[in-house]
């Protein structure tokens, strides 16, 4: 499972020939690469998977995605996420995790 996470561009730059960014994730700070979303400007939000910006969200946008993602965590399924997903073998009848019958 791909998960794409939403982070507001503070500051754009060029680095190697390559279009980058620093994008704030919730108070984080990382660099991504903007080869992918070249019309991005400081104050933009992107969608950011494995250091690619992949798209240009609007702020409404971004505050869902990070609703969700509180709300995946607070559920207690986060470290399942990045394990790859439920483990199958033992989700008892827990709806959506693939012990349907």
């Amino acid at each position: 499972m791909c998960l794409g996470v939403p982070g507001k561009v503070l500051e754009v730059f060029e680095q190697d020939d390559l279009p980058m960014g620093k994008i704030e994730f919730g108070g984080i700070v990382k660099e991504a690469c903007l080869a992918y979303t070249p019309e991005v400007a400081v104050g933009d939000y992107v969608l950011v998977h494995v250091g690619f910006a992949l798209s240009r969200i609007d702020e409404e946008e971004a505050r869902e995605v990070f609703t969700y993602l509180d709300e995946i965590h607070a559920a207690g399924l986060a470290e399942e996420l990045a394990a790859g997903g439920p483990d199958r073998r033992d989700s008892g009848d827990r709806p959506g995790a693939g012990g349907e019958k």
